[in-house]
């Protein structure tokens, strides 16, 4: 399954090629061959770079400050930032454009979209994510962060906890529970929420790799103003699910290139581990093959959705259950290989954050170790992989629904 592009497209290919390769190092071999204590200062500095040339949102509307890339002109910009292993955004864009910015776009009033969208291109506005609470992880819904209406202004009350790069941001889009009276997914309202301010406390959480990517939020009569509900009062379930799919689906259409690299990779050190011979390595390298090939057509299928102008929809979970298995069973295998000697350099490693190693990073056995520490909670960020098996049962295989107990008010059962 190879696509062919137009003539006008692989011409689009060519500029961005050209662009690249004016703006890279001659001796460019991916973000994760950029030693860790520069890396930060190297992203915000190619961040601004993307910014001066339109190419930070570039499929966003020209009015509000994007390229108004289509669908296809963006796909192929992603194309060829992976393979080169650029990163097409900055450290905190996932949230700020991918998720809050896509989702404001969708539902936001022409005043929300002229105020936050500058701001977030411009970096004024760095966002993180209030889902998930102590006891509303896989449920959801069940959230119990409560946002009462003072006059002009929400007061929130409550806990957020996995809020990934929450000490890195300035703003936080909060789920929260703003009618105790309704159903659990029907009082929910999506709010738009200044950090920086008295009432909220961000508290890193070290994780087993050494590095403080999740945070605990908790709000004490912290203050939102009244407009910043984004998609109406008691609506927040639909806005949320939007910016889920944003979420899940953000990166399917070449996310499989940062998985052939790492497959790569796998056979890299199988070889100097002289495993190849191995007929159980073979036949995981095998499989690990298939996988990315499996992820690059599962791309395809995604990408015709683009082009049909569709937003993300439930059959996202199919390719962030995909992934996070993928590679959990990878790093496994990688354990196997490498014996006792991925324990021997542990702690030396230099990678961060969650996903496949970037391209370029060192074929390392304390790097593996790491990616196989990282990959644990890939099968529960974003969605447990027991809620996606729900969601593609029920809303992509039209399943029965599973039998739910909790339909009356959500205060009943808090009671």
């Amino acid at each position: 399954m190879n696509p062919t592009y137009p003539s006008s497209i692989e011409e689009y290919r060519q500029k961005i090629r050209s662009f690249l390769s004016e703006n890279l190092p001659d001796d460019w071999q991916g973000i994760g061959a950029v030693p860790s204590a520069e890396r930060t200062v190297w992203t915000e500095n190619w961040r601004a770079t993307l910014r001066d040339n339109q190419l930070l949102a570039p499929n966003w509307p020209s009015e509000y400050g994007g390229a108004g890339l289509t669908h296809l002109e963006h796909v192929v910009l992603n194309e060829e930032f992976a393979a080169r292993g650029v990163p097409t955004a900055g450290s905190n864009d996932a949230f700020s454009i991918s998720m809050v910015g896509n989702t404001i776009l969708h539902w936001g009033t022409e005043e929300q979209k002229q105020h936050y969208i500058p701001r977030i291109l411009d970096g004024d506005d760095i966002w993180c994510q209030g889902y998930s609470e102590p006891n509303a992880g896989s449920d959801l819904a069940n959230l119990g962060c409560k946002a009462e209406l003072d006059g002009d202004e929400w007061i929130l009350n409550g806990q957020k906890i996995w809020t990934s790069a929450g000490q890195t941001a300035n703003k936080i889009f909060v789920l929260a529970r703003t009618d105790p009276e309704a159903a659990k997914h029907k009082g929910i309202s999506f709010l738009l929420v200044d950090v920086e301010q008295p009432g909220v406390e961000v508290r890193p959480i070290t994780n087993i790799v050494g590095q403080d990517h999740f945070c605990e939020v908790f709000f004490d009569d912290a203050r939102c103003p009244k407009e910043n509900v984004l998609g109406g009062t008691n609506n927040g379930w639909a806005v949320g699910n939007t910016l889920l799919g944003f979420e899940r689906g953000v990166g399917a259409t070449t996310q499989y290139l940062s998985f052939r690299a790492h497959v790569e990779q796998f056979i890299d050190m199988a070889k100097e581990a002289g495993k190849t011979d191995d007929p159980l390595v073979r036949q995981d390298i095998a499989k690990f093959h298939t996988k990315s090939e499996i992820m690059r057509i599962r791309g395809m299928q995604t990408l015709t959705r683009f082009l049909a102008g569709k937003e993300p929809g439930p059959e996202s979970s199919i390719n962030k259950l995909f992934w996070s298995h993928f590679q959990l069973e990878m790093t496994e295998s990688a354990m196997n290989v490498l014996g006792p000697e991925s324990l021997v350099h542990f702690g030396e490693e230099s990678r961060g954050g969650l996903g496949p190693p970037a391209i370029g990073s060192a074929n390392s056995p304390a790097n593996w170790m790491a990616s196989f520490l990282i990959a644990r909670p890939g099968t529960i960020y974003a969605g447990t992989s027991e809620v996606q098996r729900n969601i593609i049962g029920e809303r992509v295989l039209g399943l029965p629904r599973e039998p739910r107990a909790d339909g009356g008010p959500w205060k009943d059962s808090h009671s």
